[in-house]
C-alpha cells in the first residue's frame, strides 16, 4: 500500500456506506470495466476502490480518470470490503455510484475529504 491511498478508517467507513446506501435506493456500478464506462460517460459522483487488486494495472488507470473527470476517488483496504458494500457475495475491485440516493449527506462527506486530500502522485 502507498502512502497515496492511505485513507482514514472514518472514510473508508463513510464510503463503504454510502457504497450501500446507493444500492438500495439510487444506483451503483460494479467492477472495473462498469466503472471505468460510468467515468468516462461522467456519470459517477463517487469511485471506491480496493487497495489489494493484484495486479495493480487492472485499477491503476482508474485514478487518472477520476482526477481528469473530477471525480472523488477513495481507496479501501480490501476487495472483500468494496464486494460486501455493493451487495455481492464475492469480492469487488471496485465501485461506481452513480446516484447517491439516501446516502446523499454521506456521500457529500467523503467527497469533500477526497477533494481535499493533496495530489501527491507516485514517482514511479
Amino acid at each position: 500500500m502507498t502512502n497515496e491511498n492511505e485513507v482514514p478508517k472514518e472514510i473508508v467507513e463513510k464510503a463503504l456506506n454510502s457504497v450501500k446506501l446507493a444500492k438500495q435506493s439510487g444506483a451503483i456500478k460494479k467492477g472495473v470495466n462498469e466503472v471505468t464506462k460510468s467515468l468516462e460517460r461522467g456519470l459517477s459522483v463517487l469511485v471506491v476502490v480496493a487497495n489489494d487488486v493484484e495486479p495493480r494495472e487492472v485499477v491503476m488507470h482508474i485514478a487518472p480518470l477520476c482526477e481528469q473527470k473530477r471525480v472523488p476517488l477513495v481507496f479501501v483496504p480490501t476487495k472483500l470490503e468494496v464486494g460486501k458494500a455493493a451487495g455481492l457475495n464475492v469480492p469487488c475491485s471496485s465501485v461506481a455510484v452513480e446516484k447517491a440516493g439516501s446516502g446523499d449527506n454521506t456521500l457529500k462527506e467523503v467527497s469533500s475529504w477526497a477533494m481535499a486530500k493533496p495530489a501527491a502522485k507516485e514517482a514511479k
